[in-house]
């Protein structure tokens, strides 16, 4: 009971100091707020108002058709230009796409010759130019079909593929993008927190005040580790109530007190590893440029950006050292596709078991730095 009394009261001094650090309250309530809303709305993956020109060699009733089919929700009304300004307006970034259709083209489709019709691309532009040809290349066939046989199938295939999209059917970005930072963002503030709280420790001279007082390094690190762990864990549950669901209008599917118990476990792991980062370096700016590697890697390499699965094999390997990958993999079933505990214990588990793995190295290494700090 004394151990606990201990843990507890010093938490209590966790929270005093944490709220006359105005820097590190604003950063909490940045991230979570501004930050979500930023990348969900202004970080686009899919093709959204991409920028098309068409060259239209042959002026015909079918290239009309065809020009007119392109404006779409993906894409700005097109615009016709001359051939000879093509390569300068690409260059210049005006146009993503340039369709060009070819002299002649509609007498070769009734005449059933197939003629090619080119569609250049800015791939620059990585994250619309594959998508955007592939759309372009369905709405320009579905035309053409239609208008050589008005009325009937599109498609000469014997079967006709009916894609249903689960989990976000209207393919919206903003919702994955803000649940995704909001994770990010619960990586970068529990690492950033609780090591910043030592490191203040240390360059304050409150750590020689700690080492005369009856209590164990232990519980001086578990005391951070759940002062500034509840601190995050309720900024988190504001963030998916009122930034996620009423600012984004994102739709939570699963449970969100499984979510935040989830939640709480990912943060004992990952602010046991701020502690142990902070063990490492003697100054605030060596914490700092310490840890920056380290949630950027984690974020990155966790799913969140890309799935695990695209990445090498050794990269995938080494990856499951960390237990972003698996906060990921629990907070896109639950929130996205309303997973229960039967479907997510597992992650719960191997996430516990790294936050104790880090936890006890941590720990050493905070009785070590004391010891050389007494």
């Amino acid at each position: 009971m004394r151990f606990l009394k201990d843990v507890f009261f010093l938490g209590l001094k966790e929270f005093q100091s944490l709220r006359y650090d105005y820097v590190m309250l604003a950063l909490v309530v940045y991230a979570l707020s501004v930050a979500v809303v930023t990348v969900a709305r202004g970080v686009k993956l899919e093709v959204s108002n991409a920028a098309v020109a068409v060259v239209d060699g042959d002026r015909s009733q079918l290239t009309a058709r065809l020009v007119d089919a392109i404006p779409h929700r993906f894409f700005q009304a097109p615009e016709l230009v001359e051939a000879p300004d093509v390569d300068r307006d690409v260059a210049a970034g005006r146009h993503t796409f340039v369709v060009e259709f070819p002299p002649d083209f509609e007498r070769d489709v009734l005449a059933g010759r197939a003629p090619a019709v080119a569609i250049r691309v800015d791939a620059t532009a990585i994250a619309q130019a594959g998508n955007g040809v592939a759309y372009l290349q369905e709405i320009l066939t579905d035309e053409v079909a239609a208008f050589l046989a008005p009325g009937e199938a599109t498609t000469a295939l014997p079967v006709r593929a009916a894609v249903r999209f689960r989990f976000n059917p209207n393919l919206d970005g903003v919702r994955f993008n803000g649940v995704m930072q909001v994770i990010n963002s619960i990586t970068i503030l529990s690492i950033l927190l609780v090591g910043s709280a030592v490191m203040r420790e240390r360059e304050h001279g409150t750590l020689e005040h700690l080492l005369v007082m009856p209590v164990s390094p232990t519980a001086i690190a578990l005391a951070k580790i759940w002062a500034n762990g509840l601190v995050i864990l309720v900024a988190v549950a504001l963030s998916i109530e009122v930034v996620l669901k009423l600012g984004l209008g994102v739709e939570v599917s699963g449970s969100l007190a499984l979510f935040l118990t989830g939640t709480t476990i990912y943060l004992f792991a990952t602010t046991a590893l701020g502690i142990l980062l902070a063990t490492l370096a003697s100054s605030m700016p060596q914490f700092a440029l310490l840890a920056i590697p380290v949630f950027v890697t984690m974020m990155l390499l966790s799913g969140t950006m890309t799935p695990l699965e695209s990445m090498p094999q050794l990269l995938q390997d080494a990856m499951h050292a960390s237990p972003s990958i698996y906060f990921v993999q629990f907070a896109q079933a639950i929130l996205y596709r309303g997973a229960g505990l039967d479907i997510v214990w597992p992650q719960m588990v191997v996430m516990a078991g790294l936050g104790g793995l880090f936890l006890a190295v941590a720990i050493a290494r905070f009785r070590r730095m004391l010891a050389k700090a007494g």
